[in-house]
């Protein structure tokens, strides 16, 4: 699988030659809901096929459809979905992200990728990390406001206090036993004096790693904040060694292997709910403000031709919207079309896109609040 975020912050999908092809569907987890998956896929296939060839030759046509065909095909990728798909593919470039967001059909060929689902991934205010910590091991999760899945950590991040201190571990020499809960209850260490003083060091100093770790391969990167789900007395240990400002003062007092999966991604969003609705809010505020002064607008031609002029500071966009169309980028112009024509994507993507490559932001923004009626919000810079 390709890492979304790689891509994005790498800049891999900004100017692809075209044809692109922007390929959406949502799928399912389970079976047998996922069954119908590659069915969806081999028809939206059909319909990407019936739009590049208004254009462009068998001989362009058929690398990139090969592609598509063949992961179609793939059984061991349609047993492994979440909750949504992107595909994106160009002469030389094919990437397929699993997605944990459901996002609706929609197939596109353009001079450019439609990649306004994947901002509003990439840039939500409702995504969130946990880490899930005991003195043996750590888990790390990604989610948001739906869905929580436990991801790989990154090499360079220990998974085991053994992997972290190695010959140095005191711990091995200690008799390590569970109670009350089964196999996954808390350890209970016994040890005396010096002993137990050796696995509180060990403990304190796998934390150390632990946290040196995950800033610099996964905070920093992903800017997302973290959550803490550890037993309290571990939270006391961790918060103490811990530099990274990225975790958030409230955490959930349970380690993940003592809840199922949507109880833990229930008590995180509980979290960061009123982060998410806190910073909506004062987006929208700010929109507001900048309209009355005459420094914001909602109509798309005028912000078509501020963001040819690198004038849009911040732009709110809706986040299933679509308005078919296409941009002079020299003038700003718009002219409305039809999006099954391959010259012809989405505007509002397309508007984004523009944000971005001139030093602007973009906050996608689900359809409930969003401040206007017109899909974009703007503010600008002068």
């Amino acid at each position: 699988m390709h890492s979304l975020l790689n891509d994005y912050a790498a800049g891999l999908l900004n100017s692809p030659e075209p044809p692109c092809v922007s390929l959406y569907q949502p799928t399912h987890r389970r079976y047998p809901e996922n069954q119908q998956d590659p069915i969806r896929f081999r028809n939206l296939t059909k319909s990407l096929e019936q739009s590049l060839r208004q254009k462009y030759t068998t001989r362009e046509v058929t690398p990139l459809l090969e592609l598509f065909q063949a992961l179609a095909d793939d059984q061991e990728f349609w047993n492994h979905t979440l909750d949504g798909l992107a595909v994106l593919g160009a002469p030389g470039l094919f990437r397929v992200y699993r997605l944990q967001r459901l996002v609706p059909e929609f197939v596109v060929v353009a001079d450019s990728f439609h990649i306004k689902p994947l901002i509003r991934i990439v840039q939500s205010a409702d995504r969130y990390q946990v880490l899930g910590l005991n003195r043996r091991e750590l888990k790390l999760f990604e989610g948001n406001r739906d869905a929580l899945d436990e991801i790989e950590p990154a090499p360079g991040v220990p998974r085991t206090i053994s992997d972290a201190l190695g010959e140095e571990l005191t711990e091995p020499h200690l008799t390590v036993a569970s109670y009350g809960m089964g196999a996954a209850g808390p350890a209970m260490h016994h040890g005396h004096g010096a002993k137990k003083d050796e696995v509180d060091l060990d403990a304190e100093r796998f934390f150390r790693a632990v946290d040196r770790a995950v800033l610099e391969h996964h905070s920093k990167s992903s800017g997302l904040p973290l959550i803490l789900a550890a037993l309290p007395e571990h939270h006391s240990v961790f918060r103490h060694v811990s530099q990274n400002p990225f975790l958030l003062s409230e955490g959930i007092d349970v380690h993940p292997d003592a809840v199922p999966i949507e109880a833990l991604r229930d008590r995180a969003w509980r979290v960061i709910e009123p982060q998410y609705l806190a910073r909506l809010a004062s987006l929208i505020e700010e929109f507001g403000l900048a309209k009355s002064k005459e420094l914001g607008a909602d109509e798309i031609h005028l912000i078509a031709e501020a963001a040819v002029a690198g004038r849009v500071a911040t732009l709110l966009i809706e986040a299933e919207r679509h308005v078919a169309g296409k941009i002079d980028r020299a003038s700003g112009r718009i002219t409305f079309g039809d999006l099954p024509h391959p010259e012809t994507d989405d505007l509002l993507d397309d508007l984004g896109e523009l944000v971005l490559s001139k030093g602007g932001k973009i906050v996608i923004v689900p359809a409930e609040r969003m401040p206007t009626p017109t899909g974009l919000a703007a503010v600008y810079r002068f």
